[in-house]
């Protein structure tokens, strides 16, 4: 603490030298060739009144127009004053304090320089050589700051060619310890001010922590507000309706349905749904649309096959496309359901149905799975066949038998079922056709009629009944004409004569 008088510096009492032995910079450096420290900016904070800081020169006849000086505490505090001892010429303090003359101090947490950090602002008057003046405010970098810019009227007394700026000391009191005020800086700042600083004497915070408010920061945000001076909307999707964190902004229970991220102000991305948006969508809203990000239902309808609000289920119970409102044919191979998206039924269809939904029946003429067999075509009267077996159930067509109608008569045999037996005299004991018992080739010798089953009447013989008996035979063999004579004549076709009996 301090309490003292130097060179005409009023220090502040109760508080502490902040400004001491702090690091300093400046603008620009005027350099003594002997000594190159000379007029370094440490020496405006060095307690020595003999050593000074010097900036080059601003002003109309100078390449600067602005010079500044700035020194780092280390740390934001609280300030009360801050004092400044220009170099005094004896006999051109006049000339002195017009070089001066339209300063300003600022003092800031990040060493910028605005009008928020404005802590004087020098007026038309001319400054003293030894100047102080109170700065109610908090900060870590406090800057001088002063310029002669072109085209602008300055006040009478105002230098403005050449003009140097020359810090002796600046000192800045204020309370060394974080987060105290007072005149001897031993009453604790309320809990909440921003950067643990107060008003060096009232003891109220110059700005709160983010979530608080009021002029001692013991209020919380209220109203759905939260962060710096409670001037930020929560987003208002917090889980059941909740407030969200005064500080922070975050919805400490998670966020409502549709909505996502700390703050819960993101709306979920397609195709998630619910509390932070952790639930995927179906994927089967029709068209592919996004579900409803609060729900998971898919408010368009379902892709065909699928059912339920969200879509997450298959159509069952032979049903299928869209809403399940289609009846599978019931034709499937196997009974095998249908495809619950297409109808088709994906191992083939169930004999005597065919078409990728196995829901036409097979044509006239065709039988089993996907109607891929002809039928024999020797169903009786050309009825069709079964469409599921192939069988002929009404029976075959002369000359063919089994089931299928698909297998002529064995051999000897022929007409309907098969039930006729062959004459047995056909030429060259070949078998006579299957359908109608014909002799295809003839007869044998001594037969005649299609099924060569009648012998050739009297007194005709041989193929077909073609020749003639000799008119000697008292009865000639069909078969080859042979006969018995009548009286007189010989041979085997009696056809000599006998004159000697």
């Amino acid at each position: 603490m301090h309490g003292v008088r130097c060179s005409g510096v009023v220090l502040a009492f109760g508080y502490d030298d902040l400004s001491k032995d702090k690091v300093a910079i400046q603008s620009t450096y005027t350099y003594s060739p002997y000594d190159l420290s000379r007029f370094a900016a440490g020496n405006a904070v060095d307690r020595n009144i003999t050593t000074c800081m010097r900036a080059k020169p601003i002003g109309s006849t100078s390449p600067d127009k602005m010079v500044w000086w700035k020194v780092d505490l280390g740390g934001v505090y609280t300030i009360y004053s801050v004092d400044l001892l220009f170099k005094n010429y004896e006999g051109y303090e006049r000339q002195q304090q017009g070089r001066l003359a339209g300063f300003s101090i600022y003092v800031s947490s990040d060493g910028s320089r605005d009008n928020t950090s404005l802590c004087y602002k020098d007026g038309p008057k001319l400054p003293a050589v030894n100047f102080t003046t109170t700065c109610f405010t908090s900060g870590r970098y406090v800057i001088f700051y002063n310029e002669r810019l072109p085209g602008v009227t300055y006040p009478d007394g105002y230098e403005v060619n050449s003009v140097y700026t020359e810090l002796c000391e600046v000192i800045v009191y204020g309370c060394q310890t974080s987060g105290v005020y007072g005149n001897n800086c031993d009453e604790r700042c309320p809990t909440n001010c921003r950067d643990n600083v107060c008003h060096i004497q009232k003891g109220t915070c110059f700005g709160c922590a983010p979530g608080w408010m009021d002029t001692t920061c013991n209020t919380t945000c209220v109203g759905g507000l939260y962060g710096v001076d409670c001037k930020q909307q929560c987003s208002g999707h917090c889980r059941d309706n909740a407030v969200c964190n005064h500080v922070t902004g975050q919805c400490e229970e998670g966020c409502a349905l549709g909505w996502r991220g700390a703050l819960c102000d993101k709306v979920c991305e397609d195709g998630t749904y619910g509390s932070n948006c952790v639930h995927n969508c179906s994927g089967n809203c029709l068209n592919d649309s996004p579900c409803d990000k609060e729900t998971g239902h898919c408010e368009a309808g379902c892709n065909p096959g699928y059912t339920n609000a969200s879509c997450s289920q298959e159509c069952g119970g032979g049903l299928y496309g869209v809403d399940c409102k289609q009846q599978c044919s019931g034709h499937c191979r196997d009974n095998a359901v249908c495809n619950y998206v297409t109808g088709q039924c994906e191992e083939g269809c169930a004999a005597g149905w065919r078409g990728a939904l196995c829901d036409q029946v097979c044509e006239d003429g065709t039988y089993g799975s996907n109607c891929v067999h002809n039928c024999s075509g020797n169903c009786l009267n050309d009825s069709p066949c079964n469409k599921e077996t192939g069988h002929c159930e009404a029976g075959c067509n002369p000359g063919y038998t089994d089931a299928l109608c698909n297998q002529e008569c064995i051999s000897g045999y022929f007409g309907v079922e098969c039930g006729n037996t062959c004459s047995g005299h056909c030429l060259n004991n070949s078998t006579c056709h299957h359908i109608d018992g014909t002799c295809i080739t003839g007869c044998q010798d001594g037969f005649t009629g299609n099924l060569c089953n009648a012998s050739c009447r009297e007194g005709y013989y041989g193929p077909n009944c073609s020749r003639t008996c000799s008119s000697n035979c008292k009865v000639c063999k069909a078969t080859d004409g042979t006969c018995g004579c009548y009286a007189g004549w010989m041979g085997p076709n009696c056809s000599i004569g006998n004159f000697y009996y």
